[in-house]
């Protein structure tokens, strides 16, 4: 992994670069960011800098030795903890070593990818995954022995806010006396789960959400979308790439359109025959295209919600979006929003625990109709 594989954060690649320049590296890293941002990718990307055999200005060299085996996460002195659980294939003693493999594969197809997609690719989704005090004896026996190749000994702890107390409590001496050019990195989508005297440990590096822009010109130079299409996935994903790409495989429906269509069905009257109708489409839409219009509703209210508020200045909307943001809220006052918004957010919640799509979207649709037309 390379800085220029992450989209934008060009201000902490920075920060980053600076640290192995100035030869200010901290022994332990906590890199603190939301489900579906950089932080794992970042850790990747500065401890191949780090490694790098022939570093540039701005990026490691991404071809010496070092870099291609940290590429494919097979160098001898970078190591992995990452929460892990008894699997049909791992029926005991399940450490992230047993793992290695899937481990692997899971980080080269999508480094933004999150703990559920982890449960589900070593098929464990109906388990909970932690990481064991097992774990950290394992992890200080591997940092006992002597780097075979590299400069820094590296440490990835994708999640330690899975690690239990005796886990955490385990690795706290070595956190703070690690060996000689030994590195930790710990990469958390929970900073508050944490227990305090790892935290205390670290120095922190909060990685910010990727912006609509970062995430639209990455998955049109990535996927090769139409410029339109790739502006509303990543107004719906929010900053999260992981979603983004979700999105992208398994929504092909015009939410905007859609969305719009059905909130003027809601508001006319006389609309029950017609909504029965809607309902019955809506069933025959899947379950991810289903909880994408809702999604889409979401974020349409939270921004008229702002425009009525502050105007439209902090809007995150263009084109259609924004025209139709502009025309709903003359008809809508804040306490309306807020009750449809709450509608919308139910709705998502029953859908993806599978409640009856067409019950829920036409229940979900009378109840705005109502709101829409209170006064």
């Amino acid at each position: 992994m390379q800085f220029s594989e992450i989209p934008g954060l060009q201000e902490t690649k920075r920060t980053l670069i600076n640290s192995v320049k100035n030869n200010h590296v901290a022994h332990a890293q906590l890199f603190s960011g939301t489900e579906g941002n950089a932080a794992l990718a970042m850790a990747l990307a500065y401890a191949t800098y780090i490694n790098c055999e022939d570093k540039k200005e701005e990026d490691s060299c991404g071809v010496c030795a070092s870099c291609t085996k940290i590429n494919k996460l097979i160098h001898p002195d970078i190591h992995f903890v990452y929460p892990v659980s008894t699997t049909k294939d791992v029926p005991k003693d399940a450490l992230s070593n047993s793992f290695l493999k899937d481990w692997r594969t899971f980080v080269q197809a999508n480094p933004f990818a999150s703990l559920n997609d982890w449960a589900n690719h070593i098929g464990a989704e109906n388990k909970q995954l932690n990481i064991s005090v097992d774990e950290s004896r394992n992890l200080i026996k591997t940092l006992a022995l002597k780097a075979f190749e590299a400069d820094y000994k590296v440490m990835i702890i994708w999640l330690p806010e899975f690690m239990n107390s005796a886990a955490a409590n385990a690795i706290l001496k070595i956190l703070e006396e690690p060996p000689y050019k030994t590195l930790f990195l710990l990469v958390t989508q929970n900073q508050q789960k944490i227990i305090t005297t790892i935290l205390s440990r670290t120095q922190r590096i909060f990685i910010r959400p990727f912006t609509d822009d970062e995430i639209k010109q990455l998955i049109v130079q990535k996927f090769n979308l139409e410029d339109k299409k790739a502006q509303q996935i990543a107004y719906l994903a929010d900053g999260n790439l992981n979603e983004a790409f979700r999105l992208i495989e398994e929504i092909q429906e015009d939410n905007q359109s859609m969305f719009r269509d059905w909130m003027r069905l809601c508001y006319k009257r006389n609309n029950i025959p017609e909504l029965v109708e809607w309902s019955e489409e809506f069933q025959k839409m899947g379950k991810e295209a289903q909880k994408g219009l809702f999604q889409y509703g979401i974020n349409i209210m939270r921004e008229s919600l702002v425009y009525k508020l502050s105007g439209s200045e902090l809007l995150r909307l263009h084109d259609e979006d924004l025209k139709f943001v502009e025309g709903f809220s003359k008809v809508m006052d804040e306490h309306k929003i807020e009750k449809i918004y709450q509608q919308l957010n139910d709705g998502y919640y029953h859908i993806e625990r599978n409640a009856n799509a067409k019950i829920a979207f036409l229940d979900i649709s009378f109840s705005i109709s109502n709101i829409l037309k209170s006064s």
